[in-house]
């Protein structure tokens, strides 16, 4: 069930700090793929976030000071972003955790993972549990946020692909995307986006499905 939306939006300092922060994600593994592309290229054509560049850990926690629910949801996002093209990179997670450091925040599940998986233990069913309850928590209060969500997460299900984590094969996902361990997350993610943005925010939402 969507809760209403208790909070205001964030200013226009938080919406420019988050997104570039969301955009430096993206643009961590020097892969620039197509759709990240394309999604930059969108942003860039509002002219309120017309100036999005790459953003320094320390610039993010001074916008966000010590707001400790914007904090996660933050990195939550950050994760998501890093997620969404099958390859969580060891220097998407370098840059996650400069993040969380820089805003005074303890988000040690990807670490652990990493450790679980350098040990060998990468094909356990219940590796991802963590991941998936911490993302499961992310709650969405901001239009320019739900909108790079919405067109940062894919609408229809992705080709088949292998999914990696710090360089690691995790799993193999075949054309049925619900085989994928975080689809109910991203898709979640970006249902939770979309119903903001009709809900709350009253926008036409046709562009994004």
């Amino acid at each position: 069930m969507l809760m209403s939306n208790l909070y205001p939006e964030l200013s226009e300092t938080q919406q420019s700090a988050w997104l570039r922060g969301l955009l430096t994600i993206a643009l961590a593994d020097n892969e620039f793929s197509q759709q990240e592309q394309n999604l930059i290229q969108e942003l860039r054509s509002d002219r309120q976030i017309s100036d999005l560049k790459p953003i320094q850990p320390k610039e993010i926690a001074s916008v966000f000071g010590d707001n400790t629910e914007l904090a996660q949801n933050f990195l939550r996002t950050a994760v998501m972003v890093a997620l969404v093209d099958g390859d969580y990179s060891d220097t998407e997670h370098k840059l996650i955790q400069e993040f969380c450091t820089a805003l005074n925040q303890e988000v040690n599940i990807m670490s652990d993972l990493r450790n679980q998986i350098t040990n060998g233990h990468g094909q356990h069913p219940d590796l991802l549990e963590p991941i998936k309850n911490w993302l499961d928590h992310l709650s969405i209060h901001d239009s320019k946020v739900a909108r790079f969500l919405c067109k940062a997460i894919p609408a229809q299900c992705p080709f088949e692909r292998d999914v990696s984590l710090f360089g690691h094969k995790i799993i193999h996902i075949p054309a049925m995307c619900k085989i994928n361990p975080l689809y109910d997350q991203l898709v979640g993610l970006r249902f939770r986006s979309l119903s903001y943005l009709a809900d709350e925010c009253g926008e036409d939402i046709s562009e994004y499905c």
